[in-house]
């Protein structure tokens, strides 16, 4: 377990274009980004959230990083904030975490074969850690609570 923080440093500000919000609730309904979705759907914007790739300016901030094995990249401030509802069925929760692990694997499964020409699992250890850099797991889980009737 991490230390306990310190209470008198304030967490850093999430700015709202940086937080893509999905929220299931008990009738097992979607909710992603403010928008009623369907589970088919979830996984390919998840990716274009996370990979902004033409710089809009209502997805995530980008932040210019220097990666060993990749050279300056630009990396997402990108985080996928996921609210469960109480009543939620284990298979709908299983079925989000499924998608939203996906979108993240593919990026980093893309990034892989572009800059190391193959697979991410196929990739040395430093590659797979230059590309964890690149494409950080970005998924914040809040406790379950009863998220409403989307």
């Amino acid at each position: 377990m991490p230390p306990p923080s310190d209470p008198t440093v304030k967490p850093p500000e999430i700015h709202k274009r940086n937080t893509f919000t999905v929220k299931v609730n008990r009738a097992d309904q979607l909710l992603f980004d403010g928008q009623v979705g369907q589970i088919t759907g979830l996984k390919e914007r998840a990716k274009e959230f996370l990979s902004n790739p033409q710089n809009l300016p209502n997805l995530p901030e980008k932040m210019s990083t220097e990666i060993p094995l990749i050279g300056k990249y630009e990396v997402s401030k990108g985080v996928i904030s996921l609210q469960n509802d109480r009543g939620t069925s284990y298979d709908m929760y299983f079925k989000v975490q499924n998608e939203l692990t996906g979108a993240i694997n593919e990026l980093k499964d893309e990034l892989a074969r572009v800059r190391f020409g193959r697979a991410y699992k196929d990739c040395k250890e430093d590659q797979r850690e230059a590309i964890d850099k690149a494409i950080p797991t970005a998924i914040s889980e809040a406790e379950p609570k009863n998220v409403g009737g989307n």
